[in-house]
């Protein structure tokens, strides 16, 4: 089973941007999707977005028209651009290949500051 690290959050004022980085354990080109998803303590884990090994895209609603989601095959890297960021985007940000994993990474706690 691949495994994913995720990298790239930190502390960023409204309205800022970051880019979130995923390292998968394994070359990703035979795996269909890969998504972000977010979690609150607390709160249950959402989907923020998911691309599939052709490059389409599906976004959540509170993220469409900010977030960016892109893959590297070459690299085994997923990327999610955040722009425009809100308080409410604040969580730890995990990337996997479907919510109902069993397994997931260390996720990577992206705060967004009033």
């Amino acid at each position: 089973q691949v495994q994913f690290v995720e990298s790239g959050g930190g502390l960023v004022q409204a309205g800022g941007s970051l880019r979130l980085s995923c390292v998968a354990s394994g070359n990703i080109f035979s795996i269909s999707a890969i998504g972000w998803y977010r979690q609150v303590p607390g709160k249950q884990r959402d989907m923020v977005a998911r691309i599939s090994s052709a490059g389409g895209a599906n976004y959540a609603d509170s993220v469409q028209g900010r977030f960016t989601i892109s893959r590297d095959n070459a690299k085994n890297t997923v990327y999610l651009q955040m722009n425009s960021l809100k308080a409410e985007d604040t969580a730890v940000y995990y990337c996997n290949t479907a919510i109902r994993s069993a397994s997931w990474g260390p996720g990577t706690q992206v705060t967004v500051s009033s």
